[in-house]
């Protein structure tokens, strides 16, 4: 019987041909690698082969095999992992090819008593959201840099990461991406242009408060300094708290003050339905949605549904 790699080489071998080239995010490139790697345990586990053996017809075996144990994100994350290799590395498939997306058939969640709803169904239903009353108690918990970055978040809807990230617009362009007329509509004179590197690799355009802007250039590093947060290496401009240290500390501060936490995510829930409520007074709501979806950095409105809980 012929020996493989072992599954950590085979997906290496394979994330350096995409990295750079093909992928630019480095956050892409650990999830892709950390998948493949799984995806190759099973196969020598199931005696299918290597990694770059596989073809269309055997990754839909497998993704079809994992959907009922996974749910569709990380469902969805192998498929795309699988494409870029089969698109850029094996040549399996096309550039313009895409593998069927297969649906997750996973239990999504814990039955309750009878007449009670399941416990996924509370938590899907659950919101995330803070008010503004609960946010100003959260930042009376926490250190200036920490609350600091909690209300930056707040008010220009921000991912832990990229408070790590900011820029002037002057200083680092966003990506051309198409746009609507209507982005930022109702908040562009109060506020200061800034970039953040988001998901993905896309550097996009926030908005921050002329005030709290202030406060943020007020403790602007003489220079950047280099920081990692979950594996991925950033440039620091600011004395700014951020990534998965700030994330705890809100966390935190949340339970002390209000005796739970929804985590830091929920801070762009808020910015999403506040945002929402003033663009509608623009657009009707199918198009303020996408206004709103640009503003975070995802580009399809019906991703603006999530936050709307």
């Amino acid at each position: 019987m012929a020996k493989f790699a072992k599954p950590a080489k085979q997906a290496a071998s394979v994330m350096k041909r995409l990295q750079g080239s093909r992928i630019k995010s480095v956050g892409t490139v650990r999830n892709y690698e950390s998948r493949l790697k799984l995806i190759t345990a099973y196969l020598q586990e199931q005696r299918l082969g290597s990694l770059r053996d596989m073809t269309p017809a055997s990754a839909l075996d497998y993704l079809r095999d994992r959907a009922a144990v996974v749910g569709q994100k990380t469902l969805d994350m192998e498929r795309q992992a699988l494409q870029s290799m089969m698109q850029h590395v094996t040549y399996q498939l096309s550039a313009d090819q895409t593998l069927e997306v297969v649906k997750s058939t996973a239990a999504k969640s814990i039955r309750g008593k009878p007449g009670q709803p399941t416990l996924g169904r509370r938590l899907a239903e659950e919101s995330r959201l803070y008010t503004r009353d609960q946010v100003a108690l959260i930042v009376a918990r926490q250190s200036p840099h920490n609350s600091l970055a909690t209300e930056i978040a707040h008010a220009a809807g921000l991912r832990a990461h990229e408070l790590l990230t900011l820029r002037r617009i002057h200083h680092q362009a966003a990506d051309e991406r198409p746009a609507h007329a209507l982005k930022f509509v109702g908040i562009r004179d109060e506020t200061i242009g800034y970039t953040v590197y988001g998901k993905g690799g896309l550097t996009r355009e926030v908005r921050i408060p002329i005030p709290l802007a202030r406060r943020l250039e007020a403790i602007r590093l003489a220079e950047p300094i280099k920081v990692t947060d979950r594996g991925v290496h950033y440039q620091q401009h600011y004395a700014l708290g951020g990534g998965q240290p700030w994330s705890k500390s809100f966390g935190a501060a949340s339970k002390a003050s209000l005796g739970w936490s929804k985590g830091a995510h929920g801070l762009r829930h808020c910015y999403a339905q506040e945002r929402l409520s003033t663009v509608q007074r623009f657009l009707i709501l199918e198009e303020a949605k996408r206004v709103v979806s640009q503003e975070l950095g995802h580009f399809r409105p019906e991703i603006t549904e999530t936050y709307l809980r």
